[in-house]
């Protein structure tokens, strides 16, 4: 198997960059772009669980907006469709605590989909 393909590796490390702006930004639309279309869809959040893309949308819909930075973040593809996103983050209303965000990305025909994510703080 293909592991950290650099042309993969670099368009995955956009569309991984591109969400971030649009989660600071509370860009609803884009995010909602960026996950699958699907009944699959799983994002298990620090205080909510979501099952599905309509699931996903209502959380977004009454998401508040926040400010974040991210470390150590480590993005890894697997083959030329796949790639897990794994980082930490830190807010300032949260500021003795780290947060930890995993993303499974998958490459659809409309590009690349958050499949499955899960962000909890430690």
């Amino acid at each position: 198997m293909l592991i950290d393909d650099p042309e993969t590796l670099a368009e995955i490390t956009a569309v991984f960059e591109a969400y971030e702006k649009a989660l600071l930004e509370h860009d609803a639309e884009t995010l909602d772009a960026m996950f699958l279309h699907s009944d699959k869809a799983v994002r298990y959040g620090v205080a909510e669980v979501q099952y599905g893309i309509d699931e996903v949308r209502r959380f977004r819909a009454a998401q508040k907006p926040f400010d974040r930075t991210l470390s150590r973040t480590v993005i890894t593809t697997y083959g030329r469709d796949m790639a897990i996103a794994s980082t930490l983050f830190h807010r300032p209303d949260f500021p003795d605590q780290v947060g930890r965000q995993m993303q499974t990305w998958v490459r659809t025909p409309h590009g690349w989909r958050v499949a499955a994510a899960h962000v909890s703080m430690m």
